[in-house]
């Protein structure tokens, strides 16, 4: 979508905005009427989003330091508040973009409306609302770039979790890593988008079949500067496999520990890790698939809702 912002109902009533480089899908599920004023109440806020976030790029595109970054923006304001958790790594608040922009239209659609389910998928990184009593099941790809799913993440209402982000070196942001896949689910789809940018670039191994090159060179207007990025990654063996995982593991486990994430499901070639599986909770949750379209291998654990 090129030009100002623009809005459509798909054929199967799903609402899809698009304004440059954002492109959402967005459903909702409830009373027709609600479901009307929830899709014009989420244009409404929508128009004016990516203007916003122009505004405040160069804040944005820097590295967060040691005060919280001098935003103004709503949108703005939750990059910020989920990269700052991280702070002690290298991030910026653009890691948290399509999540946030996710937050930012759900809020705008739920405000105030009667709906029992609705998502907002930003190119995979997906914000939720979830009535008392009611669930969703989300698709967990294996690759970013291809269908296939490595498992399905469900998540019920009282749960903490009401944002599922994807990120890996195959996608269309930059990664300093090699993964094909991170999932995170989060209190909010702007914390697991930090989160899965973080914990992707963390999956990494030093070899010969892994190809780099300066960001800058890739992508002009990259946020990561003159880092040195994946741009290939050729066949790897299974031990430098697992240790790619398992440094993605530590970081992921340790946002486990601090509440930051409410699990992670880490994919690369034939291999998979799971992060804050527990065998009792039921709230949500990581399944194989009913199919094997990409399997790393058996997933049947479930995460612990967090206490209060």
């Amino acid at each position: 979508m090129s030009g100002g912002p623009d809005g459509a109902l798909l054929p199967d009533g799903r609402l899809r905005l698009g304004h440059g480089p954002i492109d959402l899908v967005i459903e909702a599920f409830g009373e027709a009427d609600e479901v009307e004023a929830a899709y014009a109440q989420a244009w409404a806020r929508f128009s004016g989003i990516l203007d916003e976030l122009v505004a405040e790029l160069p804040v944005l595109r820097a590295p967060v330091g040691s005060g919280f970054p001098p935003v103004q923006g709503s949108a703005a304001r939750r990059m910020a508040a989920a990269v700052w958790p991280h702070r002690q790594l290298f991030v910026t608040p653009m890691a948290a973009v399509a999540g946030a922009v996710a937050d930012e239209v759900m809020a705008a659609l739920t405000a105030g409306r009667t709906l029992t389910r609705a998502y907002v998928n930003n190119g995979g990184d997906v914000a939720l609302h979830l009535a008392p009593g009611h669930e969703i099941d989300l698709g967990v790809a294996a690759r970013v770039d291809a269908p296939g799913l490595a498992a399905i993440a469900t998540v019920g209402a009282d749960a903490p979790v009401r944002g599922i982000a994807t990120s890996g070196w195959r996608g269309r942001s930059l990664s300093l890593g090699i993964a094909d896949a991170v999932t995170v689910l989060a209190e909010t789809a702007a914390a697991a988008d930090a989160a899965a940018t973080l914990i992707a670039n963390a999956v990494d191994v030093d070899h010969p079949a892994v190809r780099r090159q300066p960001a800058c060179e890739v992508d002009p207007d990259t946020d990561l500067a003159d880092l040195p990025v994946t741009v290939a990654v050729g066949r790897l063996p299974d031990a430098a496999t697992g240790a790619a995982l398992a440094a993605g593991a530590d970081l992921a486990e340790t946002m486990d520990r601090s509440g930051l994430i409410a699990g992670a499901l880490l994919v690369l070639e034939a291999q998979s890790r799971l992060v804050g599986a527990q065998e009792r909770g039921l709230a949500h949750r990581f399944t194989a698939p009913p199919w094997r379209a990409c399997p790393p291998a058996p997933i049947r654990a479930r995460i612990q809702p967090r206490s209060e």
